[in-house]
């Protein structure tokens, strides 16, 4: 299995992202995920820079792989100019970069005041978008005119020799079977053996499968899920809202219902290799290929040396 870090573009400036992204490649992680955001959670992550300027940063300060944890390519940004964001991106980063794709939250794509729309759509808009970015991917002039997207006499010029994966994020299972209809890879926050198998059943075969889970180190776990509390409330806000509510003060009034025991359960907190490792395998027997781990809060290189000491010797 591949071990990865995951980027949260929600709590770290750009700065520091960059320096997360080093360190993990120091440490021994495989791959980086960064999330592509708008609008932190909440008001405590603090942060939410423009995705597509810290990946082309990344590429300066590490050779890791890079995959967005996920981009939205249906209404905050037009899928002509992602496609052009993403091929830039795989240029820099020599092939090793990969779109992830999803249908995305309100929280970041209401912006410009449209409706939100349904979940069924959502999910035929991203099928739409991802049509447009694969054509515009192979060259030449494109003019398509679908039910959701127009684009007229539009060319990439700098394109990788080799158009860029795109990986497809699902909870549902309508999303779930476009994922594996439609993706060169499956993208999830959940180690659930079932969402697996729907995606290898639709069409996904044995395309990778990458997950991911967040951390809060700290020296106690008690200190871990303090931090996870006062920074990630809305890890426990459950169903659809985290897909429907607008804004960060929407999370914030929502979390006030939240326990701290339920983001604790959502969280490996402290620096107990075994609980790391625990959560690694609850990946693994998922039947995931990749496994990221965030960190939340400031001992980001805690983290680091942890994973280089103690937790990836032991998968290797």
């Amino acid at each position: 299995m591949k071990i990865g870090y995951f980027l949260s573009s929600e709590e770290y400036t750009p700065a520091e992202l960059l320096a997360q992204a080093r360190g993990a490649e120091q440490a021994g992680f495989e791959a980086l995920w960064i999330s592509d955001h708008y609008h932190p959670w909440v008001d405590a992550q603090g942060q939410s820079p423009f995705v597509w300027s810290t990946i082309g940063a990344l590429s300066q300060v590490c050779r890791l792989p890079v995959t967005t944890a996920v981009t939205c390519p249906t209404m905050r940004i037009h899928p002509a100019v992602i496609a052009q964001a993403a091929a830039t991106s795989a240029v820099l980063h020599e092939g090793r970069f990969v779109l992830g794709v999803g249908t995305g939250e309100a929280l970041n794509e209401h912006i410009f005041g449209d409706a939100w729309p349904q979940t069924d759509v959502r999910l035929e808009m991203l099928e739409e978008a991802v049509e447009v970015i694969r054509e515009l991917w192979r060259g030449g002039f494109v003019n398509h005119h679908g039910k959701h997207y127009t684009v007229e006499h539009a060319r990439i010029y700098t394109r990788p020799d080799t158009p860029p994966p795109i990986y497809v994020s699902g909870f549902g299972p309508k999303s779930i079977e476009l994922a594996g209809r439609i993706g060169d890879g499956y993208v999830s926050t959940m180690p659930d053996a079932g969402m697996v198998r729907r995606f290898r059943e639709s069409g996904g075969g044995d395309k990778p499968c990458q997950g991911g889970f967040k951390a809060a180190y700290a020296d106690t776990a008690d200190e871990g899920a303090r931090i996870a509390y006062e920074r990630w409330p809305n890890a426990g806000v459950p169903g659809e809202l985290s897909q429907v509510l607008p804004s960060p003060r929407h999370f914030e009034q929502a979390a006030e219902l939240v326990r701290p025991e339920q983001v604790r359960e959502a969280f490996v907190c402290g620096r107990d290799p075994d609980a790391h490792l625990a959560m690694i395998d609850e990946y693994a027997k998922a039947g995931f290929d990749e496994v990221y781990v965030a960190n939340t809060g400031p001992h980001w290189q805690g983290l680091f040396d942890l994973y280089r000491l103690e937790v990836l010797p032991r998968l290797r």
